[in-house]
């Protein structure tokens, strides 16, 4: 099996190169064979004061993996300042371990200490600091060095892999009260339970009460030469101040006190070479609650601690105890990022990285990985640098460098990074609709960035890009050009304009590269006219500009119309527009002219338009051939015969089948190459040219269908407006707009009822809209559409609820803007309270400050206009009344999304929709970057309001930036799942383990990426009938979802209900409860209860319950199933069939046989008109009927003769028996779209052998086809599910 694996890796790794057309001989290079071999092997460590252990290492490691291990390990964590030797000499930490000579299995690495420096003094201490707050989740709540909260082992009762080895717990069934079906309608889903387990937090481990830096650093001169480092500063939990002195050796006490400076050892001076062993000696408490503090660390889950590579912010949190920490204080004054302090020459010059890594080698899969990796990495630390630097520029934190110009042009640099703020700079968007422009142009230029790095083009730079709101402010932060500083912006462009096409330059260098790439992107290379009347050619928009930078590297930026313009969004004089989208009222005039078509929508208008393409050339083709055959008959039928062509022609195109298509017109091809006749050629030229403009190709010979991002532009003259070729791009521009709503938005709620996408919340539809290739200024129109489709109404109330969000988040936007940062907390609360309190008109405490200046109103009125980040003293904020945000809101619901909100108020909005105010509160906290305090909240009091500016806890950015992949893992993953689909179950279970492994090597242990690779590998493993391995990966991929979704995000509810079936499965019954309680409380939490969704739970816990024996509450559950199945997949579909037969068991297990027999005759119904009456669905289910009609017969027939007196006993006990674990089981693998025929891996593979035996002899017979249609049937009930996230 390892070689046909090596096999597999190198196939996929040579794959590209062959497509490169390099010459790839047999000889395949063994660095890549060695790289799918990565070798595991056991190497002993001893160190200082532990027994010598065994640790299992990776040929792929670095020295420095076994560093870190060792600095996380329970019995060496202590320790950061020592090297490795194997037998005497020191290992190099950067070295790969295959690289070191005399290393093997078994081998005695030897743990030794150093000698401290300055700088490994500073990093021991922050170490030990780490080491004591690890426990604490203040990071994760206050969104730092990349925490985030993880609550599965709160809600399971710790780690659900180790109660498999202990005895099965009771079963305690009972759903909590706020989940019961129909709950959320009579009051709103508690708060409190998404952050399971903070009350019962077990006690805080004090260790220390202050560790500090002494005021006496640095150590003055003639105790440098002594080897002292520096000087701390320690409170023990016994309150004994201690001074001590980090030398060369080690740690040991001073004499010195607050006063007084004595760095003489004292006796004992306790020196010892970790901070943690001399503080062991010094204070029992400490040595007593350390031990503890590092068994709670190591006993949590590993990825409960691993930092994920982007932060998540938690819009929700308590009150958190603040503490002394002069580290923390430190950092956070100090420009550089945490542990740069690691890179010699202290800030990082991140442009110099960011383009340094894309350069690297990429020719075989190892240097793939290599480079994917770095460039992952580097990216990943810019983000973050970015986000505490753009925090930074608004918090006021970092000095402009323009400083004599007012606050909205200012410009920043901090930490080799440039920051600019979305408002519209001198004018600039002045034509393209200003503020609202300049606000929406970071976006686009984000979009820009994406899309050229992932075509990757060797030779092609962009800049590191991330955009950020904070604060009501927009802020695009972005590495440097090397030398742009030094030089005025005209010098540096020598390609685009910087003044919206008035001079122009263009570049062949950037020409060519341009060309390539847009050859992808389809973008076309045009001309366009200067000021002067003169015609450069560009292959971009005319803004993009390209700069040669210091570094002699080609830079494009402003990317911001990479794409064509949106026309539907655009007023153009004399432009007409289809009948269709009049209809639906396009043009709109938008607020800005920068709307552009998503990369998506081209790629799709471009398939479409191939395929017709290829379907009308093939039916002439085909006519052609039909004409060659009479052409021995006289003319006059010929002319005839093409009228009727000409007629049957139309149908035809219609009906022809794609496949059929694409033959005919290979054949075409084939006969032109082989140099057939030269009519032949004549006539075939002639074919493509008549399917060449019936598509609106650029040229007659040949498909070609690319985009001139500049038509339509507002500023920009092109050569020939009136000319055929100018006429064609435009069509085309207005074509593809066209497809958008004609093809796209159907095709989006065509995805909808057949349930292929099922959104939850607002990012989840903005994803699936986004895939169609859809911008959100749609979603006004979506929603009206979606309104009159009744099986949709969960997708309209999530998208209504989200057009009033997006509407509230503008306003918010420029509420804040005004603000002085003394009344954060007060207005944002307000806000709130207007937004959602019942209470009619919340009144708000201006702070102190303000008050006297409360009379001048009215002046502050107009001087609000100054500068956005000057703090006005204008109190406006005060006066909004839940009045006035209503019919703001409504306001700009119509004027941006042309959508009319109906309803007159928030309460009759919530009401209407059937929505809750928790589900609308943390939407607005999610998408305004607000973090509320963790309590109940009460909407419904007209009193009283529900926010006090208390419950504001903190603001965080909200952050978009690329994401790079890893391509290669793609690969992999998705042959894999090709390779399931065609039911190579193994096959494909190999490739995604390497997927995994590859997505490991490039993002580290954390991405969510990992997580969905988890949830299949799991789900694979079920099926092949492994449930602790599969329960093992999935509750990995619970934890990572949790860390890197969010703790309520709709995959990772998903992932908590595959967790909880192989729960049930490994016979955890009451985990498995608990599991899907909390899936349906997130859930409601979420969407509320109407969504299919909660139809899949609530079965799940129906059928669980009625395994216990719970049956009062399992009929609830299950009912609430059976009419959320009726709603969304109709009363005639089969999982209607399945709901009511699971009410109709659980009915009759009450004794209630008369409504069990109505709802198993409504199963039997639906499955003989669905499925006929011979399928053995039907035949099962009327078995169903017959016995309970004779339960039925028997219990009547006894309660006769009581009533008869004829028999003296009361009712006899109802036979039922509960079913058994294994049927439960089964029902639960239906329910959850798991098909599999029961069949041992031998089977299966006897079977692939027979099966390919019997390809090859190509009589494909019965049987072989209903096999595969049941792999195929198992395996698109897999998809649906899988791949869907």
């Amino acid at each position: 099996m390892a070689d046909e694996h090596k096999e597999k890796g190198e196939l996929e790794a040579t794959k590209e190169k062959e497509e490169k057309g390099e010459e790839c001989t047999s000889c395949k290079s063994d660095q890549e064979v060695v790289f799918i071999q990565d070798l595991g092997f056991n190497v002993k460590v001893a160190a200082p004061g532990v027994e010598p252990f065994d640790i299992q290492v990776s040929s792929m490691e670095l020295v420095q993996e076994i560093h870190q291990l060792l600095m996380d390990r329970e019995d060496t964590c202590h320790r950061t300042c020592f090297s490795l030797q194997l037998d005497g000499a020191t290992l190099d930490n950067f070295a790969e371990l295959k690289t070191v000579e005399g290393l093997k299995e078994g081998s005695l690495i030897k743990v030794v200490e150093e000698p401290y420096t300055m700088r490994e003094a500073r990093i021991h201490v922050r170490h030990v600091r780490d080491l004591l707050k690890s426990v604490e989740p203040l990071d994760a709540y206050n969104g730092v060095d990349c925490a985030s909260l993880s609550f599965l082992n709160a809600v399971t009762g710790g780690d659900i892999m180790e109660k498999r080895r202990t005895r099965a717990d009771p079963v305690d069934c009972t759903p909590p009260d706020f989940i019961m079906p129909g709950s959320s309608s009579e009051k709103d889903t508690p708060i409190l339970p998404l952050h399971p387990g903070l009350k019962e937090q077990p006690t805080k481990l004090n260790c220390l009460k202050v560790l500090t830096p002494s005021g006496w650093n640095p150590p003055p001169g003639y105790r440098k030469l002594h080897g002292d480092l520096l000087y701390l500063q320690v409170v023990t939990m016994e309150d004994k101040h201690y001074h001590i002195t980090a030398s060369t050796r080690g740690f040991y006490i001073n004499h010195s006190t607050e006063e007084e400076f004595n760095p003489k050892a004292a006796s004992p001076s306790y020196l010892s070479h970790s901070l943690i062993e001399l503080l062991n000696q010094v204070s029992s408490t400490f040595k007593r609650n350390f031990a503890l503090l590092q068994k709670r660390r190591t006993s949590r889950h590993p990825y409960e601690r691993v930092p994920t590579p982007y932060q998540i912010y938690s819009w929700i949190g308590p009150q958190l105890d603040h503490n002394i920490d002069a580290i923390r204080a430190e950092d956070a004054f100090s420009s550089k990022l945490g542990y740069e302090e690691h890179i010699p020459g202290q800030t990082r010059d991140w442009n110099e990285e960011l383009q340094t890594t894309r350069e690297l080698p990429r020719k075989n899969l190892p240097e793939r990985l290599l480079r994917e990796r770095a460039i992952f990495k580097v990216h990943s630390d810019f983000v973050s640098a970015a986000t505490r630097g753009a925090m930074a520029v608004i918090d006021g934190n970092v000095m402009a460098i323009n400083p004599g110009e007012e606050a909205k042009m200012q410009m920043f640099i901090w930490n080799n990074i440039f920051f600019s703020l979305g408002f519209d700079v001198k004018d600039h968007y002045k034509d393209l609709g200003g503020d609202a422009a300049a606000y929406v142009a970071p976006r686009n230029d984000l979009q820009g960035v994406k899309v050229y790095n992932a075509v990757d083009l060797e030779g092609l730079f962009t800049l590191g890009t991330v955009v950020l709101d904070y604060r009501g402010y927009r802020v695009t932060a972005q590495s440097i050009i090397p030398g742009i500083l030094e030089r005025e912006q005209e010098q540096s462009v020598v390609y685009g304009s910087i003044d919206f096409g008035k001079t122009i330059v263009t570049h062949s260098k950037y020409l060519d590269l341009l060309q390539k790439a847009g050859n992808q992107l389809k973008i076309l290379p045009h001309k366009v006219m200067n000021e002067k009347g003169e015609e450069v050619e560009l292959c971009s928009s005319v803004e993009c500009k390209g700069i040669i930078g210091n570094d002699g590297r080609h830079y494009i930026l402003d990317l911001l119309r990479t794409f064509p313009p949106d026309v539907n969004f655009l007023k153009v004089e004399g432009v007409e527009l289809s009948k269709e989208a009049t209809a639906l009222g396009f043009p709109v005039e938008h607020r800005h002219k920068l709307s552009c078509l998503r990369q998506e929508l081209i790629d799709a208008f471009v398939e479409s338009r191939y395929m017709m393409f290829i379907k009308c050339a093939a039916v002439q083709l085909q006519q052609l051939t039909i004409r060659k055959q009479i052409n021995d008959v006289p003319q006059i039928t010929n002319e005839k015969q093409e009228e009727k062509g000409k007629d049957s022609e139309k149908e035809k195109e219609g009906e022809m089948e794609e496949d059929e298509a694409k033959r005919i017109v290979e054949s075409m091809t084939d006969s032109i190459t082989s140099g057939e006749k030269q009519d032949m050629e004549d006539s075939t030229k002639e074919i493509v040219k008549k399917a060449a403009n019936a598509v609106g190709s650029l040229k007659e010979t040949e498909f070609d269908i690319r985009f001139n991002p500049d038509v339509f532009s507002p500023g920009v003259v092109h050569p020939e407006p009136n000319g055929e070729a100018y006429k064609k791009q435009c069509q085309l521009v207005k074509d593809a707009a066209d497809f958008l709503l004609t093809a796209q938005i159907p095709a989006f709620i065509r995805d909808c009822l057949d349930h292929s996408t099922a959104p939850m919340d607002g990012a989840t539809l903005a994803d699936a809209i986004h895939n169609r290739g859809i911008n959100m200024r749609y979603l006004g129109k979506i929603t009206g559409m979606l309104q009159k489709v009744p099986q949709l109404e969960y997708v309209h109330t999530i998208a209504a609820n989200e057009l009033v969000m997006r509407a509230t988040k503008h306003i918010f936007t420029s509420y804040l803007q005004g603000l002085d940062m003394l009344s954060l907390a007060c207005a944002v609360s307000h806000f709130l309270n207007c937004l959602l309190s019942s209470c009619p008109n919340p009144s708000t405490t201006v702070p102190d400050q303000l008050n006297s200046k409360k009379r001048s109103r009215n002046k502050s009125k107009n001087k609000a206009k100054q500068s956005p980040l000057t703090p006005s003293d204008s109190v406006e904020w005060a006066t909004l009344t839940p009045k006035a945000l209503w019919s703001q809101i409504r306001t700009e619901c119509k004027s941006y999304f042309d959508w009319e909100l109906t309803y007159d108020n928030m309460d009759a909005f919530v009401e209407g929709l059937q929505i809750t105010k928790v589900m609308i509160l943390r939407s607005f906290c999610m998408k305004a970057g607000v973090q509320i305090l963790l309590r109940e909240y009460n909407f419904d009091n007209k009193q009283q309001q529900t926010f006090t500016d208390d419950d504001v806890i903190n603001m965080y950015p909200i952050v978009k930036h690329i994401s790079p992949r890893a391509t290669d893992a793609y690969n992999f993953y998705t042959t894999g799942q090709s390779k399931i689909q065609q039911g190579f179950l193994k096959d494909g279970y190999e490739l995604i383990s390497e997927a995994l492994n590859l997505l490991n090597n490039v993002y580290g242990a954390m991405h969510p990426e990992i997580a969905q690779c988890l949830r299949m590998l799991a789900r694979l493993n079920y099926i092949m009938g492994d449930h602790v391995e599969a329960l093992s990966c999935q509750q990995k991929a619970v934890l990572m979802s949790e860390r890197v979704n969010g703790l309520e995000h709709p995959y990772t509810i998903t992932e908590y209900t595959h967790l909880a079936l192989y729960c049930f499965a490994n016979t955890q019954v009451s985990t498995a409860l608990k599991l899907l309680y909390r899936a349906r409380y997130l859930a409601l939490l979420v969407c509320g209860e109407n969504h299919p969704e909660l139809a899949l739970i609530d079965s799940n816990i129906g059928l669980i319950l009625h395994a216990v024996g719970e049956y009062d509450i399992s009929l609830r559950f299950l009912e609430k199933a059976l009419s959320l199945n009726q709603k969304y997949h109709g009363v005639k579909s089969l999982k209607v069939a399945v709901s009511y037969h699971l009410v109709a068991r659980t009915q009759s297990c009450m004794g209630d046989f008369r409504s069990a027999l109505a709802n198993e005759k409504e199963t039997f119904t639906i499955y003989k008109t669905q499925l006929g009456e011979d399928h053995e669905k039907t035949k099962e289910s009327g078995e169903c009927l017959r016995h309970l009609t004779q339960q039925a017969v028997v219990l009547q027939k006894k309660m006769n003769d009581i009533y008869q007196g004829k028999s003296k006993t009361g009712l006899p006990p109802i036979q039922i028996q509960p079913p058994s674990m294994g049927s439960v089981l089964d029902m639960l693998n239906i329910i959850n779209g798991i098909l599999f025929v029961q069949i041992s891996q031998q089977d299966i593979e006897n079977f692939k052998k027979e099966y390919e035996i019997r390809q090859k002899g190509g009589s494909k017979t019965e049987e072989s086809t209903e096999i595969k249609k049941e792999i195929e049937d198992l395996t698109a009930s897999l998809d649906s599910q899988s791949i869907k996230s």
